[in-house]
């Protein structure tokens, strides 16, 4: 009888341990159904997105003039584009003609010739063989320099320079010419 009991209580024993791993195995099982819930629901939120977005995409497709531009709409963009570029081009350089024009027309002196080469004294301490020299006399403008004077000389068929006029006006001051001072234009020795 002995043994009888003590196998009832291992029997029973073994009942409440199979009933504990029971109940745990249940509660796993429980919290892995749970899981398993969320992350359906989390699919089915997700694939309600992606075709709310397909049908979004499909209406943007069908919409005429949308936002979306067709290859032939941009080549005839680029077009335009290079043939703005190009008048801007022309107009640029139809600019630099005109302010080249104007540049040359405001800063050339207007040079006083006589009509045939006048044998004029150079001022005191000029160079010349025989004491007189041939050449011409200017009267220096506003805005004038050295530079400009000899070559608008030079654009009417006289070959002179900056360092001839110079050496032939001996004390003249190249950084301080004064309106309406007169200086000697030596002409070019033949």
């Amino acid at each position: 009888m002995k043994r009888i009991l003590v196998w009832l209580f291992i029997l029973s024993f073994a009942l409440a341990a199979a009933r504990a791993q029971d109940a745990a195995t249940q509660q796993q099982m429980d919290q892995i159904n749970g899981r398993l819930q969320d992350i359906l629901d989390a699919q089915a939120a997700q694939g309600k997105r992606i075709d709310a977005l397909e049908k979004e995409i499909s209406e943007l497709r069908d919409k005429p003039g949308g936002s979306g531009a067709s290859q032939d709409e941009l080549k005839n963009l680029a077009d335009q584009v290079q043939e703005i570029d190009k008048k801007r081009q022309a107009d640029r350089e139809l600019i630099l003609k005109e302010i080249e024009k104007l540049g040359k027309a405001g800063s050339s002196p207007t040079v006083r010739r006589s009509t045939p080469p006048v044998t004029t004294n150079p001022p005191a301490g000029g160079t010349s063989a025989g004491g007189k020299e041939n050449g011409y006399e200017y009267t220096i403008q506003r805005n004038d320099t050295l530079s400009i004077i000899a070559k608008a000389y030079r654009d009417q068929g006289i070959k002179v320079t900056a360092d001839q006029i110079l050496k032939a006006n001996p004390g003249l001051n190249p950084n301080s010419l004064k309106v309406g001072q007169k200086i000697f234009i030596p002409a070019p020795a033949k």
